[in-house]
């Protein structure tokens, strides 16, 4: 059998406790004006923007409010080109370092933000590379910081959708796990079971890499044993470092691989009912692997697909003769432990099953799943969400 395979990161990944050090000297090496993308109320951002001027640059802040929006970009690429910003760093969660992506890509491209997004808009393939763009994340989930997209939301159209490029690679992520250390359980839990997923989607997806396939049998072992810790000790040094190396990555492991049912369904849930990503990934997970395991042994008793959850199981139970039914069953009761909450709590109804399903399947996340399924496959899973 021929292997054919592709991968690609950031273009340089620091990784390791106090690495925040070296952002100053890394960012006045690319510019001497940087819009610093930041989510609202982030307290570290001061300090940071003072080690900036420490280098002789001075950063213009801008703060997104939220989950990305694409008005918000908008705004954002307009402020950076106004000023003469000629970089962009992205600090905080998902949203924030989405959004500065983003608006990397904008400051470069000509045209609308429309012409180039998903679903929405034209889909056109971005033709400059984006301004140079350092990732600092300080929450351990996305793993945007290595990602060549950007989710955003259009409250108008009531999706969520990606500006895609493998140009929006970030030139730089630096990944600190002390800049985690503060975030508070719910947020640590939601977004830590993110990155949970963004390993055992591209592990068991329709297309296998065999680099991903490393990254994610070091990562899902390295979650397995920290979530509860985390979620227990916001300090605990070790547990949080395990949590940012497995979000990291994931990041990769989704950009090389894919993704699947989760995030297909989690992407129009997004726009729905604009509850956080995690949280929706999170609930969905098990059901989703349960799902996926009882199709394939119905209709793909053969697809090496399920000798994958056979290991995902071993992975997070350190059992080496789990069978796949005891990796959902550990994964719903980390769910449990971790206090993650029914779609119902997010303003989802049953009467949106439908709406959901039908989006999903038109997801590009979906045309990874190891298995398609059907309709009603999606909206039973979804009816068990909700409660």
């Amino acid at each position: 059998m021929v292997m054919q395979f592709e991968f690609a990161a950031a273009g340089r990944v620091l990784f390791g406790p106090g690495r925040i050090r070296d952002a100053g000297p890394i960012a006045a090496a690319m510019g001497k004006r940087p819009l610093l993308v930041v989510a609202q109320g982030l307290g570290s951002a001061v300090p940071f923007a003072d080690q900036l001027r420490g280098q002789g640059i001075e950063p213009l802040l801008f703060a997104v409010p939220g989950e990305p929006e694409v008005s918000a970009v908008v705004k954002g690429v307009q402020q950076a080109i106004a000023a003469g910003c000629d970089m962009v760093i992205g600090l905080g969660g998902g949203s924030a370092l989405d959004a500065g992506k983003a608006i990397a890509a904008m400051m470069t491209n000509e045209g609308e933000l429309a012409d180039y997004l998903e679903v929405i808009g034209r889909g056109l393939p971005l033709l400059r590379p984006p301004s140079p763009y350092v990732a600092i994340p300080t929450t351990s989930g996305t793993g945007t910081e290595v990602t060549r997209n950007a989710v955003l939301a259009s409250p108008e159209h009531g999706v969520k959708v990606s500006l895609r490029s493998p140009l929006m690679l970030p030139r730089v992520a630096i990944v600190d796990p002390e800049l985690t250390h503060s975030v508070p359980p719910e947020v640590t839990a939601n977004t830590g079971l993110d990155a949970l997923t963004q390993l055992i989607e591209p592990f068991t997806c329709g297309r296998p890499n065999p680099l991903v396939d490393a990254l994610c049998r070091e990562g899902i072992p390295r979650a397995a044993r920290s979530l509860r810790r985390v979620f227990a000790d916001g300090q605990d040094a070790e547990a949080r470092e395990s949590m940012s190396l497995a979000s990291l990555f994931g990041g990769m492991a989704l950009a090389n691989a894919g993704l699947g049912a989760v995030h297909g369904l989690a992407a129009p849930l997004g726009g729905l009912t604009h509850g956080p990503h995690g949280a929706l990934c999170a609930r969905l997970l098990p059901l989703v692997m349960e799902a996926n395991i009882r199709a394939l042994q119905s209709r793909a008793p053969g697809a090496p697909q399920l000798a994958r959850y056979q290991e995902v199981a071993r992975l997070l139970t350190g059992n080496p003769a789990a069978a796949a039914a005891d990796g959902v069953d550990w994964t719903a009761a980390i769910c449990s432990d971790l206090s993650i909450q029914p779609l119902s709590r997010h303003a989802m109804r049953e009467e949106d099953i439908p709406a959901v399903v039908a989006q999903a399947q038109k997801a590009s996340s979906m045309k990874a799943n190891p298995i398609a399924l059907t309709d009603e496959e999606l909206a039973a899973l979804l009816a068990r969400a909700l409660r």
